[in-house]
């Protein structure tokens, strides 16, 4: 008796590499938006850049038609492969930057090797699972990262880009925004990815303030911010209990507010209360 042999269909997809759940990817396959997020990059006062997950290199393409010097990182090996073999085959566009193909983790890698200590950017379209981490890891290394921008899942975008007064406006709004002037450029509907996420997207861009350097602890800095948000409905009196506030520190004005309500500016004063405030 013959064997029937299990049949399975290859899982269509458009480019020359297949996308992976585990991975998060979503690739970019509308050229004008590709065209658009590299666009974002200014080049002002930097000449490297680091792409996160190109992928099948539709926005890098854009990106090399820059003076650049490109690092494009991924985990992907298919991608890898692809980029090191067929990319600029498949892609005959003007290219004045030049290109290195990195397997590697971004959020483990250690950046600062790269360039040798001169100032990079950082971009891409952001792995929806991994968006805040990367922002929390480029936060690290803020003195040599003046531009950041990319796409991430629309509700993030706009949490970090969001201000005082908002619902979105929370942990990450306050730290970026410390360090970075926040911009959210455009919105990209989920029909132009492969396979299409049930999202729309966002991409922003952190511009660095040239006076970036806080006259506080920044470690402490974001304790006070996440201890704040992470009881958010609660006034500061009572969702800073865990700092053990001297009671004549509790009776600031300010601690009568909730955390959405304060600015930027506002985190950086109390953190630096918090610090001087002695028993």
């Amino acid at each position: 008796m013959a064997k029937h042999r299990k049949s399975f269909k290859k899982p269509k997809h458009e480019g020359p590499v297949q996308a992976k759940k585990h991975l998060g990817q979503h690739f970019l396959k509308d050229e004008e938006i590709a065209a658009k997020i590299a666009d974002t990059l200014t080049f002002n006062d930097y000449k490297n850049v680091i792409e996160i997950g190109p992928g099948t290199g539709v926005l890098t393409k854009y990106i090399l038609q820059n003076v650049v010097n490109l690092v494009a990182m991924d985990l992907d090996r298919e991608s890898i492969a692809y980029l090191n073999s067929n990319f600029e085959l498949e892609n005959p566009l003007e290219k004045k930057g030049n290109i290195t193909v990195l397997e590697a983790d971004f959020l483990k890698f250690d950046l600062l090797l790269l360039f040798k200590n001169e100032q990079f950017a950082i971009t891409g379209n952001f792995p929806y699972n991994i968006s805040t981490q990367i922002v929390f890891k480029m936060l690290e290394i803020k003195e040599y990262v003046p531009e950041f921008t990319g796409m991430f899942q629309k509700e993030v975008a706009a949490r970090i880009c969001s201000t005082n007064g908002s619902k979105a406006y929370g942990i990450l709004s306050v730290y970026a925004q410390a360090f970075y002037d926040a911009e959210y450029l455009f919105t990209v509907p989920p029909d132009v990815f492969d396979p299409p996420p049930k999202v729309d997207s966002g991409v922003l861009r952190l511009t660095r303030k040239k006076e970036f350097k806080l006259p506080i602890d920044e470690t402490l800095f974001l304790r006070v911010i996440k201890t704040a948000f992470n009881q958010r409905r609660k006034t500061l009196r009572n969702s800073l209990k865990s700092f053990a506030l001297s009671n004549n520190l509790k009776e600031d004005t300010i601690f009568t507010l909730r955390p959405e309500q304060l600015t930027v500016a506002d985190f950086v004063g109390l953190t630096e209360k918090i610090a001087n405030d002695t028993l």
